[in-house]
Order: C-alpha cells, then structure tokens, then sequence
C-alpha cells in the first residue's frame, strides 16, 4: 500500500508539471500556468497523498485520489470556459468557436490520472491470523 500510494502521488506530482493545455503563440501551460490558486490546491492534495502514503492511511490515499479526480475535472471545466469567454470580443459565433479551438489540451492530464488511479484503487493490507502449531514430539 506504502509503494502503491507513493508511485500514485509521485505521478500526479509530475503530471502536474507536464504541459497541459497548449495556447498559441502563449505555448504551453502546466498546472500553475492555467491558474495559480488551483496548482496550489493540487500540489496541497499530492502532499497530503505523500503523507497518506507515509502514515499508511487508506482513507486519506482515496480522499486525495478523488479530490485530485474532481479538480482536473474543474480545471478541464474551466479551460474550456475560460477559452470560449476569452475570444468574446469576436462578433461572430463561429469565429469565437474557431478561435477557441485553437487552445489544445495536451498530455500531461493523461499522466494526472494515471497518478490518481493508484489512489483510488489501494487497499488495506489483509491481516491473516497466525494460529500457533505444536510440534509432533511434544504431542
């Protein structure tokens, strides 16, 4: 689970600096690129995902996976809008649609949510109850 729990929150942590959405002539952005407040918040929840790891706590490794799910999907969520409202100044309906196409998301939310599928899935290591044997030459 320790392993399991590390490799998780090390991904994302990576992920988090891969290129994630693609802005031309801009380039590209990662986590603390899009917005700052929420690679704060992502970096806080991959923190806390180490820390689970390090104390062995199951219910704090799914907590970060989770919450890690519901903010790309926020993020993702807000890019989209950000680059629909972001051409608004155009006129016309099929030019801001174009204009917004051009932003690109890119791989690194790929890496992000293979990080969060090991946070997800851990599981408590099964406790198997030893029972005591005696030996037959003390029968």
């Amino acid at each position: 689970m320790k392993i399991q729990g590390m490799i998780g929150a090390l991904l994302m942590a990576i992920g988090g600096m891969c290129p994630l959405v693609h802005v031309p002539i801009i380039g590209n952005w990662n986590y603390f690129g899009i917005d700052q407040f929420l690679g704060i918040i992502f970096y806080v929840v991959v923190v806390l995902a180490f820390l689970g790891a390090f104390l062995n706590k199951t219910g704090l490794l799914r907590v970060c996976g989770w919450a890690a799910v519901g903010l790309v999907i926020l993020t993702l969520a807000a890019v989209w809008f950000k680059s629909h409202d972001y051409f608004s100044f155009i006129h016309f309906k099929k030019l801001i649609n174009l204009a917004s196409g051009t932003v690109k998301y890119k791989w690194g939310w790929f890496v992000i949510l293979t990080g969060v599928l090991p946070l997800i899935t851990v599981r408590k290591p099964l406790v198997v109850q030893q029972i005591p044997v005696t030996p037959l030459s003390e029968v």
